[in-house]
Formats: C-alpha cells, structure tokens, sequence
C-alpha cells in the first residue's frame, strides 16, 4: 500500500484494501453494491466531522500498545492535526516509529447503535518550515479549540502540531445496520475521500 504525504494529493482516493483485514467484506451480501460502498463512505466523514477526540494507539518501546485520546481537527478526511508535547510517550513513540493506529468514535451512542471509524496512518511532528501552512488547517475556527500561532509550536516552546496521514480506513457496522445481513458488529473497508 502507497502512503500518502500529509497533504498531498486531496483529491487521491485513500489506497484502500478490496476487503477488511478479517476478511469480513465478502461475507456482507450488499456491501459492495455501489449504494452500499457511498453509505460507509458518508459513515465515515459523519464519524469523522461529528466528534472531537480519537484515540491514538502507537507502540511503546518494548512492543506494547499505548492508547491516548487527543484533540484533533480533520483535514480532508484523512489528515488528522493535535497538539502534544514532545516530551509525552506517545510523541516520543510517534519518533520512533511512526505507524499508528486510530479510532474515532461517539461513546454517547445507545447500545447497538454505535459507529466507529478505524484508520491506519503515518503521524509525524509538523516540521517548523511546514507550520505557517499546516496552522491554517490544524485550527479552523470551525472545529472548535485554541488556535496556536506556529511560533508556539516550535523550539523552545513546550508543544509540537502532529499529523496523522491516513493510509486505510474502515468503519464500525452494527449487527442492526440495514446494510449488515450476517447480524453481527463487523468492519468494513471505507473511502471518506470518496463522493458519488
């Protein structure tokens, strides 16, 4: 799978498995009907647009998970801004290996309708001679939340802007969504990038 540059190409498709990772797409009569591929799409951005926090998942030093929920501000669905300091484990994780994982979903939902949306991704710190730029997407005043200045996000300031660059998406189907004949809570391959 190619990975994508944090910015680059938005209106490139994401490079998206033919089927999820356990194999599930193909056992979803309807799922890949055109129809059925444009409603996991739009899941995706409503997941996406509709919250605030994801849950970051990098790998600690000796192999293990880390989970840790940050603020984030999306960018065409798939570049996904917070701010951190460079001294937490998961900025430091993040510089040593940069694959991530992360989940975005509504914790208010009623049992049974939840919605979530799984990515893939390659975060980094922003470089200081990207931040003029990447500020103006990281804080819309649409999204909420504080607007740094990018002098605040570089040395010797305590905080650093990251970007994750989504590689792969898919999205959380309950059993009782219309789409989902097998009953059961599955993931599904989804392009958020993708329209009609």
């Amino acid at each position: 799978m190619a990975l994508r540059a944090i910015g680059d190409d938005p209106d490139r498709p994401l490079d998206l498995p033919s089927s999820s990772s356990s194999g599930a797409a193909g056992s979803l009569p309807g799922m890949t009907s055109a129809g059925g591929a444009q409603e996991l799409d739009a899941m995706a951005r409503r997941v996406i647009e509709g919250n605030r926090y994801m849950v970051l998942g990098t790998v600690e030093p000796d192999g293990a998970p880390r989970l840790s929920p940050v603020y984030y501000t999306p960018a065409r669905h798939t570049d996904f801004y917070w701010v951190s300091s460079p001294e937490a484990q998961h900025s430091r994780n993040v510089g040593e290996r940069p694959e991530v994982q992360i989940v975005i979903f509504d914790s208010t939902a009623p049992v049974g309708h939840g919605q979530a949306v799984y990515l893939s991704a390659v975060a980094r710190a922003v470089p200081a001679d990207d931040l003029e730029r990447a500020c103006g997407e990281a804080f819309r005043p649409s999204f909420g939340g504080r607007a740094f200045a990018p002098a605040e996000l570089r040395e010797p300031a305590d905080l650093r802007l990251y970007a994750a660059a989504a590689t792969s998406c898919e999205v959380h189907v309950p059993g009782r969504h219309p789409l989902n004949h097998v009953g059961i809570d599955v993931r599904m391959p989804a392009d958020p990038t993708r329209r009609g």
